[in-house]
């Protein structure tokens, strides 16, 4: 411990008696004088052990202990410089900066001479935005020790955040004289020049850049960015050429001169720039990626159409692990009519980056146009657990369920849909429909008719709503009025849907109009690449009932190599006649 002890007051001792902040209570010529009598000696002794013990307590990290060690010191020696500066230190330490800047202004006050002080004072006072008396310090410390750039680089960050652009820049001159030139300091009178509107000196800048490193290619790309953000794309064509002169391979060259181009509209010049750059690993996908976005845009014609694909595929191929590239070419393929595919990289790119909603949106959308109902489910589920509150998710698992015929969960996730998708007023018919076949489903017909009733009040022309409505009301046959209108009202507006004109032909001959439904399955037929199982098995029954057996026992035999038919079609070919649930 004695060792330890030792360490601390020797310590102490060098900055009591060194020349940081003149930190010593009585210094060399004080000294003599006082040792002309004991009691300034002690006086001298007791201050210096005041001092050494807060300064421990400082070097400990305890600023609150040393703190009434440093008042005593003042109040003992109010005409002393050092006590204020080491009261400011720990003052400082404990967040009272305010309390800090008056201690160390006393400091400063008793002793300009002292640098240590005057930095303090300049430091506290630009913490506090007190920039013009900040600056008022910093300028005296550079007059006082012009080689000393930190100084210089201070006063001039002074001047900029006190919006004193001019003395800024001429401080960094100063500077620049001194040291030469910098990127660090011409950098900052770049953006000093820009923030005045002054472009041309900003470019001079770059100029003397250039000049002293003429082998460094990012001064030209630097200068290139420059003209670009201000609209002078033809000035920036040629550092960008300059640079690629230097290093054919600089990637950032290549991506700005197809961005050019491709803000000229010249598609050939920027197609052959990115063809030069995509396939290199060692530039970020980000650039490529804004630059490849707005070429998309430019597209006219197929054959620009493919040569954006190919590029979109190698992009992909370079950077497979940013979703960003994924879904690119997942676009590129949809253009392209492929589907399947596209699906595939929405949802791979949803597995790298689950945060993007629309993402999700994508591979649902296409999860149901594919019929892929098992992708649909696990796909909306995945979504739901990064975004419950979003309907369209809950709508999307709702379909997947109800096609499952999992009617229960399909409900469920439906009337989460109708709470949370207030933002699309106009989902909620299509919403209510679907709830129509779910409860339907279940035998639940009240709240099916109900469902179903909703939906048409929204959208009196839901073809949905309109066919499956008026089937399962015929198939349960009531309410046929009101079926037959409906199914009436679907081929009015499809006249050549074979599914509706099925639908029809189907309620009239439940109300026994069994001539008028032959008719309309007769229509339905006509399209034979459209014609289902079903319709021709309700074709056989129709022509059974007109006493037609012979035909409606080939008509039957006929559904049943087509498939989609009703469980009671093998009895009606077994038995030559009809059976009806």
């Amino acid at each position: 411990m004695r060792t330890e002890l030792f360490k601390i007051f020797l310590t102490t001792g060098i900055l009591l008696t060194s020349g940081v902040g003149q930190i010593v209570y009585g210094q060399h010529q004080e000294n003599e004088k006082q040792m002309a009598n004991v009691g300034g000696i002690e006086l001298q002794l007791e201050q210096e052990s005041m001092a050494a013990e807060g300064m421990k307590f400082m070097m400990r990290e305890e600023p609150a202990k040393a703190l009434p060690l440093f008042e005593k010191l003042i109040a003992k020696a109010p005409d002393k410089s050092a006590g204020y500066y080491m009261l400011s230190t720990a003052l400082l330490k404990l967040e009272r900066a305010d309390d800090a800047i008056v201690a160390s202004k006393k400091a400063y006050e008793l002793d300009k001479t002292n640098i240590f002080y005057a930095q303090q004072l300049a430091e506290l006072l630009a913490k506090k935005r007190k920039y013009a008396e900040a600056a008022q310090i910093y300028e005296v410390l550079v007059a006082k020790n012009p080689d000393n750039i930190q100084y210089g680089i201070e006063l001039a960050a002074v001047y900029v955040f006190n919006d004193q652009f001019d003395k800024a820049i001429v401080t960094y001159d100063r500077l620049e004289k001194s040291i030469g030139i910098t990127e660090e300091i011409t950098h900052q009178k770049q953006q000093l020049y820009l923030r005045q509107n002054n472009l041309e000196k900003a470019l001079q800048e770059s100029k003397k850049l250039i000049a002293a490193e003429p082998g460094e290619v990012s001064y030209r790309i630097e200068m290139a960015e420059m003209l670009i953000a201000n609209d002078r794309l033809v000035e920036a064509v040629a550092p960008l050429e300059e640079a690629l002169k230097i290093n054919p391979d600089e990637a950032q060259a290549h991506v700005m001169l197809a961005d050019i181009y491709r803000r000229n509209g010249d598609v050939e010049k920027c197609n052959r720039e990115l063809k030069l750059v995509f396939a290199n690993p060692n530039l970020e996908a980000e650039p490529k990626i804004r630059v490849l976005t707005g070429y998309l845009k430019m597209l006219k014609s197929d054959a620009d159409v493919n040569d954006a694909a190919q590029l979109a595929r190698q992009l992909y191929e370079t950077h497979p692990r940013e979703s960003k590239t994924n879904v690119i070419y997942a676009d590129m393929l949809m253009r392209s009519g492929k589907r399947a595919e596209a699906r595939d990289m929405y949802a791979r790119a949803a597995r790298l980056d689950g945060s993007v909603y629309e993402i999700w949106g994508a591979v649902l959308q296409l999860d149901g146009e594919l019929n892929q109902v098992d992708s649909m489910l696990v796909h909306s589920e995945l979504a739901l657990e990064l975004f419950p509150n979003q309907g369209m998710l809950w709508y999307s698992n709702g379909t997947a369920h109800l096609m499952k015929k999992d009617y229960n969960k399909a409900i469920s996730s439906f009337e989460e849909s109708l709470k949370l998708i207030t933002d699309k007023p106009d989902m909620i018919p299509f919403i209510h429909a679907q709830m129509g076949d779910a409860y339907n489903g279940l035998g639940d017909h009240p709240k099916s008719d109900a469902a179903y009733e909703l939906a048409l009040k929204a959208n009196p022309d839901n073809d949905h709503v309109l066919n499956n409505y008026s089937y399962f009301l015929s198939l349960r046959k009531e309410k046929l009025d009101l079926a037959l209108k409906m199914s009436a009202r679907l081929v009015q507006m499809h006249g050549n849907n074979p599914t509706y004109l099925d639908t029809h032909a189907w309620v009239l001959y439940i109300m026994k109009d069994y001539k008028k439904a032959k008719t309309f399955l007769e229509k339905a037929m006509s399209n034979e690449s459209a014609v289902s199982g079903t319709i021709i098995e309700h074709y056989g029954d129709v022509l059974f009932k007109l006493g037609e057996r012979e035909n409606a026992v080939a008509q039957w035999r006929k559904a049943k190599k087509m498939g989609e038919t009703t469980e009671l079609l093998d009895k009606k070919i077994a038995t030559g006649s009809l059976h009806e649930q």
